[in-house]
């Protein structure tokens, strides 16, 4: 069972700058890639960056050029992972909770998601 923790959201102004940070704990050794989602209000989850165990990394178009996904490779270990996105030149529009998701073959796992708000 794969645990997922989610911190750094908060509110910034346009413009700004945020990192996000997810602890993984318990079983990470077969985690496949790790990802971060976010949903705004009214609007489906949807994808915002993903890193896969080869560190191939894809972002959504709206995204890309301003949010950095990263994994913290120094620091790994058999039983804590840590991935980060951070987020520059922010917009209103990235306002939404931020959520990390763990994929392992035939499971996936979601933290509680933190908020990030822009305001303009």
């Amino acid at each position: 069972q794969v645990q997922l923790v989610e911190s750094g959201g908060g509110l910034v102004q346009a413009g700004g700058s945020l990192r996000l940070s997810c602890a993984a704990f318990g079983g990470i050794a077969t985690i496949n890639a790790m990802a971060w989602y976010r949903q705004a209000p009214g609007k489906p989850r949807e994808l915002v960056a993903r890193i896969e165990s080869g560190d191939r990394i894809n972002y959504a178009d709206s995204v890309r050029g301003r949010f950095t996904i990263s994994r913290d490779n120094a620091k790994q270990s058999m039983t804590l992972l840590k991935v980060y996105l951070q987020m520059n030149s922010l917009e209103p529009e990235d306002t939404a909770v931020y959520y990390c998701n763990a994929d392992r073959v035939g499971s996936n796992y979601w933290g509680k998601g933190t908020l990030v708000t822009v305001s303009s």
